[in-house]
């Protein structure tokens, strides 16, 4: 059966606008979690983990009226996953079977809010309905398939917050399957008003800098971005000289369909997620390295994840090092699951764990889990979990491993 290989990365965060600098800030231990700018929000939070400049490059390729109707999230998934390619080595010749598989959760909302307000105001008395093509969440997809000459198979997932993991997750059972030697997973959302003012009236916004596994956690950060991975048949990855990053041993898939926003309380989806995940790897517990957590600063959802990192790990979970770099780029929705499996390949290549920022004193019941303070810490890791959970129970977790 054909081996899943990580063979490029790519990514656009509040941290920078490439990996290079998503590396660095996480080696800082960089929170970029700041004033937001992006619109005027009254509620109780007034931060988020913007990107400070959308790259334009990237739409080199399209067609002009293509280029120009471009949302906030299309503009992180072409930069991201045009990184992605040349990381990859892919040239255009070689791209064009290769399927593109993609989590959003937010497409071009920020544009469609701009729009309404311009028409609302009486602004703009010539808008059309035009100018909401490109809100559609699958647009994302499209124009990345456009611009870099993706022509292979499409999808677009939309499962809340697990949204681009579950892009990993099929772009690498397709590669197992023997459907496709070359796919691109990418997760993308930009920040908008009715994502932001939706999770400041659950009140699950921290307004000051989320600090996920800290005793006095008090809610999330928002944040925005793109990541994208090239996953690759591991010989055809090797016949064509490329470099193996890491290799994606499984992944695991469920839903608990507990509650609409709230986590099922004893975690079952995430439970199942995890487990499912190890025996598709053929991983024991005892196997794992370090732990890419979901990590969001709730209340709740952090103590589910605790409870189930307790439940399959055991008395292991002590020397198991836990970090959540939502604490420093926010929590990017659809964006995040393929953003930390970005940072999770990175760890597992320099034998680097990025930090939990802003976590100075954990909850006392969890002393037995080993959580990575500023400033992280250098450990060779050989396999490396990624999990990530969203609203519904929608719930997937990642298993990674160095490549050599």
């Amino acid at each position: 059966m054909p081996v899943a290989a990580v063979t490029g990365l790519g990514a656009v965060t509040a941290l920078g606008p490439d990996v290079a600098s998503l590396a660095a800030g996480l080696a800082e231990g960089r929170c970029a979690i700041g004033p937001l700018t992006l619109f005027e929000h009254g509620g109780r939070c007034r931060i988020a983990a913007e990107v400070p400049d959308l790259p334009a490059s990237a739409s080199r390729g399209l067609p002009p009226a293509t280029a120009r109707r471009l949302s906030r999230s299309d503009r992180l998934a072409l930069a991201a996953a045009a990184e992605a390619c040349r990381h990859a080595g892919l040239e255009p010749p070689e791209r064009a079977g290769v399927a593109v598989y993609v989590g959003a959760s937010v497409g071009g909302m920020h544009e469609a809010e701009a729009a309404w307000r311009r028409r609302r105001t009486g602004a703009d008395h010539r808008w059309r309905l035009s100018r909401l093509v490109a809100t559609p969440v699958a647009v994302s997809a499209a124009v990345v398939s456009q611009a870099l000459g993706l022509f292979g198979p499409r999808a677009t997932f939309s499962t809340a917050c697990s949204s681009s993991a579950l892009a990993v997750a099929e772009a690498a059972a397709a590669i197992g399957r023997g459907r496709m030697r070359v796919a691109l997973a990418l997760g993308t959302d930009g920040l908008c008003r009715l994502t932001y003012a939706g999770f400041d009236a659950l009140q699950a916004l921290d307004p000051a800098p989320c600090r996920p596994f800290a005793a006095d956690r008090a809610g999330l950060s928002l944040g925005e971005g793109a990541g994208a991975l090239v996953v690759e048949d591991l010989e055809h990855a090797r016949a064509r000289g490329a470099r193996i990053l890491a290799l994606v041993l499984g992944a695991g898939i469920a839903a608990d369909a507990h509650h609409p926003t709230a986590p099922h309380p004893e975690g079952a989806g995430a439970l199942r997620a995890l487990r499912a995940a190890l025996d598709a790897a053929g991983v024991t517990p005892e196997a794992v390295d370090y732990v890419n957590a979901h990590g969001t600063g709730t209340r709740q959802n952090d103590a589910v994840e605790v409870g189930v990192l307790r439940t399959v790990l055991g008395t292991r979970l002590r020397r198991v090092p836990v970090s959540s770099t939502k604490s420093q780029l926010g929590h990017t929705l659809a964006a995040a699951g393929a953003i930390e499996a970005v940072v999770t390949v990175l760890a597992l290549e320099t034998g680097l764990l990025p930090p939990t920022v802003n976590l100075r004193t954990p909850e006392p019941a969890w002393g037995d889990v080993d959580f990575v303070p500023v400033p992280g810490r250098r450990q060779p890791l050989r396999i490396a979990l990624s999990s990530s959970y969203g609203f519904g129970g929608h719930d997937v977790t990642l298993v990674l491993a160095r490549a050599h």
